[in-house]
């Protein structure tokens, strides 16, 4: 009965909101329908937390009912029936509430929120700026995630090699791992690209200044995350059973070539789920990249929204980030799945 009650309430409190989100809109004509159209179909989803609260408790009348009648099998059926109607009470419930929060948000303080933070039409006005800076940023990532990928194998691999003569290589890739791992990126940024800019470290100091400023940024951005990607690549290496690596020298290869053609391939088929985890990362964290004067998404933004005094082409530049970092997650979910049910077959 509790959650009946609670159900009700959240979806009159949901409904509340939406009812004056429109009035802070200040919109007129098309736009005021199109707003109310999805508002009506955003309150009709809404029924779905007490329907669901409704036939949970009809559930549990009927599990009490069996259970005096002494059908237990139909009495736990029943009680199981009503616990799922919960769980969709407390998941759609909780939906509707972030539905409200945002709807709040939207129209608090006659929608001032909504006018400083998500003006589209000055976000459409700045799609071309927008879009000019972002293709710096797929730039930056592409060339970046290349060279991280051979950076860290080399790094994983070196901490991999167990004769005593390349112990002092195993205690570079060791320290440069901790170091770069330890350091903020935003630091790492600053140093190498201020640091090499002055004291003008070759090949850099013969590139002109925008060709410098991106394989400085590069170059930082690699520095970063091959340390992350090395410990993703040397779990990978750990994860292989010795017994590969043995009958591999046993067949007359040498250490090399076990690495080559037995360890790393296999090792790199378990490692694409979280490898692709760390490249969302280094999309996102492109954007550091402004703090040097790049002219890259977030570097145009602020440039628009000091020129607007509005901050909707900084919440654009955002949008175009969500373009590319929720297929690549939907993606590593999907490796993930189809790499469970590979390992449950055999």
């Amino acid at each position: 009965m509790i959650a009946v009650a609670l159900a009700f309430v959240i979806a009159i409190f949901t409904w509340g909101r939406l009812w004056y989100f429109d009035k802070s809109l200040h919109l007129d004509g098309g736009q005021l329908v199109v707003m109310r159209v999805i508002e009506v179909v955003l309150a009709v989803a809404v029924l779905t937390v007490p329907f669901y609260a409704c036939r949970a408790f009809v559930r549990m009348l009927g599990a009490k009912r069996y259970a005096r009648a002494g059908d237990s099998p139909a009495a736990r059926m029943a009680m199981e029936d009503s616990r799922d109607d919960l769980w969709f009470v407390g998941g759609f419930g909780l939906m509707a509430l972030i539905i409200a929060f945002c709807a709040y948000l939207l129209s608090a303080n006659d929608g001032r929120v909504r006018a400083v933070l998500f003006d589209f039409d000055l976000m459409w006005r700045s799609r071309t700026a927008l879009m000019r800076g972002f293709w710096y940023n797929v730039k930056l990532f592409l060339v970046s995630q290349v060279l991280v990928l051979v950076w860290a194998l080399i790094i994983a691999v070196v901490r991999q090699l167990p004769e005593r003569a390349f112990m002092p290589v195993r205690t570079l890739a060791i320290a440069y791992t901790d170091v770069f791992r330890g350091v903020p990126a935003i630091i790492v940024i600053y140093l190498i690209v201020l640091g090499f800019g002055l004291a003008g470290v070759p090949p850099f100091d013969s590139l002109s200044r925008d060709s410098q400023l991106f394989w400085l940024s590069v170059l930082a951005l690699v520095l970063v995350y091959g340390a992350y990607v090395a410990e993703v690549y040397r779990a990978g290496l750990e994860s292989i059973h010795w017994s590969q690596a043995a009958a591999a020298r046993s067949l007359g290869l040498s250490q090399w070539q076990t690495l080559r053609y037995v360890v790393i391939p296999q090792a790199v088929r378990r490692i694409i789920p979280p490898l692709l985890n760390d490249f969302v990362a280094l999309q996102k964290d492109t954007a550091l990249v402004s703090i040097v004067g790049v002219t890259e998404v977030l570097n145009n933004a602020q440039l628009l929204k000091n020129k607007y005094f509005n901050l909707s082409p900084v919440t654009g530049a955002a949008l175009f980030f969500l373009a590319i970092t929720i297929p690549c997650t939907r993606l590593v979910d999907y490796l993930i799945k189809r790499d469970r049910r590979r390992i449950q077959a055999q």
